[in-house]
């Protein structure tokens, strides 16, 4: 048996196959492509392919699930020998398989065979999951993790459990510390219109009140993922931090066992799903679970494409294009402010939007004083012009940071901090403010998101209710730690005053 303090996975098992080959001509007999095959993969798929994830890094990983004596679930076991531990659970049929024909990369067909009923747990799954330093459930509609609910209730109080749903499946059992579903799941299980930030918001809230979970981490495609919690707080957003592409067959899996292994290592949800988007989004660029890599022997390999995956291209509206992709990057000049003293900032601001909204883009926008430009500054406006279309970040005027900073401030008048900002390739346009907060700015600029630093996630964002006004959604963006503008304007005063020579 495994080391003590395992990372135990939950879950209904697949064996995935893919045959690929080459399309070149119509069969005689019906219009249907020809594939002469060139390949046929098999490997471990569902919470086989997360158990093996999970344990990419030699971490003791421990597999519950249901399998039979059928050729399938023999399959399964030669593929996992050696990377986890296997708790079998008697299942009643035969293993699922799921087969893609692929001409060119592209698949043709899916064929699905087989299928049983997992049987129920003995002593040995509920000791495993007693001793487990963390739980993960990848749930794919087939009934393992009902099987062994009883059990996963019993540790769900004590032991950080990750649930990765399915709308086929049950609910999480009380107490999740993360549930993870992607964008289709949390539509077919919380019904509503819309596709916006706002929309997976509202699930999400209303997805972790049902389930009396801790956090609902909705995955978005190329947005990242969006952490909900009930109440009106904030949720956050984590994107990735970089554009993927590439096979996306697994990516889920990818996010869900990488989130469980952050949490066994002791890190918060929020550590957690940053660790996880960036996984994610590196697992789609080097093939997915297509990549020869995570499998030793041809027979568990996989170069296939599916489809239905957390993290990947996407396109049209929300989608991150790079920067330079909205209708022209706005210029600023002068020293006026976008709400009310002038309107020489603002109006490009103001015209950029209305051409990114008509044409079905997102407007986002962040604000705040930017009075020394560091690294931090940079990642979060990075961060924010991959959520969306457009990135607008509205200034506090020289007044306005007066009277938040108190005296000495600002170091750099308005004018030059909005040339720096827009010098950025993450900035299309830059609105300057001189009230207190962007309100009013905002309610002119009605943008889609409106994005701030970590640092507020505690609470709701004081911007967020005017957003609502509109259907725009305030969003928490994770915070890159230990740079503040405050911290090196100390530094840079500490050198001045000393001595010659001296550090």
């Amino acid at each position: 048996m495994t080391a003590a303090k395992p990372l135990v996975v939950v879950g209904d098992v697949l064996l995935d196959e893919d045959i690929e080959g080459v399309a070149t001509r119509l069969s005689p007999d019906a219009p249907a492509p020809v594939v002469d095959v060139t390949a046929d993969r098999r490997r471990p798929g569902g919470a086989g392919l997360a158990a093996a994830l999970a344990a990419r890094d030699g971490r003791a990983v421990v597999l519950v699930t249901a399998l039979g004596d059928d050729p399938a679930s023999d399959a399964v076991r030669r593929a996992l020998r050696g990377r986890v531990t296997l708790v079998e659970l008697p299942l009643h049929g035969t293993l699922p398989v799921k087969t893609r024909v692929l001409a060119g990369g592209r698949p043709l067909v899916r064929i699905d065979r087989g299928g049983g009923t997992p049987g129920a747990p003995d002593d040995e799954v509920r000791d495993v999951l007693e001793r487990a330093r963390t739980v993960l459930v990848a749930d794919y509609g087939r009934h393992t993790a009902r099987a062994v609910r009883a059990h996963l209730a019993a540790v769900a109080s004590r032991t950080p459990l990750v649930w990765d749903p399915h709308p086929k499946g049950g609910d999480p059992v009380p107490g999740a510390r993360l549930v993870t579903p992607n964008a289709a799941e949390a539509r077919a299980l919380c019904p509503g219109d819309g596709d916006s930030l706002r929309a997976y918001a509202e699930r999400g809230r209303e997805l972790a009140h049902r389930w009396r979970a801790a956090g609902v981490a909705v995955t978005l495609g190329a947005r990242g993922a969006l952490l909900a919690r009930t109440g009106t707080g904030t949720p956050m957003l984590v994107p990735p931090p970089y554009r993927a592409t590439g096979d996306p067959c697994g990516a889920g899996d990818c996010f869900a066992a990488t989130t469980a292994a952050a949490l066994a290592d002791g890190a918060l949800p929020e550590e957690a799903l940053q660790r996880a988007v960036a996984e994610a989004a590196e697992f789609v660029a080097a093939g997915g679970a297509g990549n020869p890599g995570l499998w030793c022997t041809a027979s568990a390999s996989d170069a296939g494409v599916s489809s239905g995956a957390g993290f990947g291209p996407v396109s049209g509206p929300g989608s991150a294009a790079g920067p330079g992709s909205a209708a022209g990057a706005a210029s600023v000049s002068g020293p006026g402010a976008g709400s009310g003293s002038s309107e020489a900032f603002g109006a490009d601001a103001f015209a950029l939007a209305e051409r990114v909204r008509a044409r079905g883009g997102t407007v986002v926008a962040t604000g705040g004083c930017f009075d020394l430009l560091h690294a931090g500054h940079v990642g979060l406006l990075e961060s924010a012009r991959r959520i969306g279309d457009c990135l607008v970040v509205c200034l506090n005027s020289d007044a306005s940071l007066a009277r938040r900073k108190g005296p000495g401030r600002p170091l750099n008048p308005a004018a030059d901090r909005a040339r720096v900002l827009t010098a950025l390739g993450s900035v299309d346009a830059v609105a300057v403010f001189e009230e207190d907060t962007p309100e009013a700015l905002l309610r002119r600029l009605r943008p889609d998101v409106w994005v701030k630093g970590g640092d507020y996630s505690v609470q709701d964002l004081p911007e967020a209710r005017a957003l609502r006004a509109w259907g725009g959604q305030a969003v928490v963006l994770p915070y890159l730690d230990g740079r503040s503008t405050t911290l090196l304007a100390r530094r840079a005063a500490e050198a001045a005053a000393a001595p010659e020579g001296r550090p």
